[in-house]
């Protein structure tokens, strides 16, 4: 049975149980937080995070993705304390989040640059995968990269690239933070499909942010699933249309190319305290597709089996099926 990376570590697939595909525990301007918010640090937050997700946990989720990478102020060390303080799964990931130059570290080292070099990201990624991030023993479980209404920039282009060929090297699947009402999925696809990834090991996230089914089957028809990931953000679209489209792709056959989650957090400096976060978008919380979204589905005719794919079969064969295509290979 393939194995999965968390950051306790490895854990067979089958112990995954239910899965919220893209979520994030800390988000943070890295500089910003390191000079002016010091309550990141401090006892409260870690316990406040451990309480989230223990409440998580106690309303039947498993295992979550937390998808913060390089550009969202991923911080191993406060990820790990709170990861002690709770059973749910935490699987981490590593990639880049830009919509349009690569990470200041890479600027002037790689192909073709100041200091002329095979892409350095590649091994930076390979690394965190195989060795552990940032001298601990804990190894990212996912990729991500971004492609936003900017399009394919240089930059984007370059990190969705090293995050492809990191998959060929390693085996671990992809995640892609996409625009959907600019179609970025589809590019997205193009580019990795270009690099030999199989289309069927990546999760096009945001797709729920649009009700443009045709577009959402033509990414789905390409064999990735389609991550309907920000319940609660609903100044974007309401929770209403969420619902109304997963109802319309499932009676269209799609239920095996969907997945659930908020794309939210605990804490963040994108708002000066979690009073403010939480008054701006009172939904935007780890317990909102339990509470709300779930018996919305339900009522719109999506069936309690179909939910269950969602959170159980379609994250399992994200990873699974990426294993074997690897192992396969080696």
């Amino acid at each position: 049975m393939a194995q999965i990376q968390t950051i306790r570590g490895p854990i067979d697939v089958g112990a995954l149980g239910r899965v919220l595909i893209h979520e994030h525990v800390f988000l943070m301007d890295m500089e910003y937080t390191m000079n002016y918010r010091p309550d990141l640090f401090e006892e409260e937050t870690i316990a406040q995070a451990a309480v989230k997700l223990n409440a998580l946990k106690a309303a039947g989720i498993d295992t979550i993705i937390d998808l913060t990478v390089l550009g969202l102020g991923r911080h191993i060390p406060s990820l790990a304390k709170v990861a002690a303080r709770t059973d749910l799964n935490i699987i981490v990931s590593t990639g880049a989040y830009t919509f349009d130059k690569v990470p200041a570290p890479f600027s002037f080292y790689g192909p073709g640059l100041l200091c002329d070099a095979p892409e350095p990201m590649v091994d930076h990624f390979v690394k965190d995968i195989v060795q552990g991030i940032a001298g601990t023993n804990i190894k990212a479980g996912e990729l991500k990269c971004a492609i936003d209404e900017p399009g394919l920039t240089p930059g984007v282009e370059r990190i969705m690239r090293a995050v492809a060929r990191t998959h060929r090297i390693t085996g671990t699947p992809i995640t892609v933070h996409t625009a959907p009402l600019k179609e970025t999925g589809l590019t997205a696809q193009r580019v990795l499909a270009e690099e030999g990834v199989n289309l069927e090991d990546v999760v096009i996230g945001h797709c729920g942010d649009t009700t443009n089914i045709d577009y959402l089957m033509k990414i789905a028809d390409r064999g990735s699933i389609l991550g309907m990931d920000r319940f609660g953000i609903n100044f974007t679209i309401t929770m209403q249309d969420r619902v109304k489209t997963i109802a319309a792709l499932a009676k269209r056959g799609y239920i095996d190319r969907l997945s659930l989650s908020h794309d939210c957090c605990c804490w963040s400096d994108f708002f000066p305290t979690v009073e403010h976060y939480h008054a701006a978008m009172p939904q935007h919380h780890y317990l909102h597709i339990h509470n709300d979204v779930i018996p919305a589905l339900l009522e719109a005719g999506v069936t309690q089996n179909q939910i269950e794919k969602m959170f159980i079969d379609n994250p399992r064969r994200h990873f699974e099926a990426a294993a074997n295509r690897f192992a396969a290979r080696a």
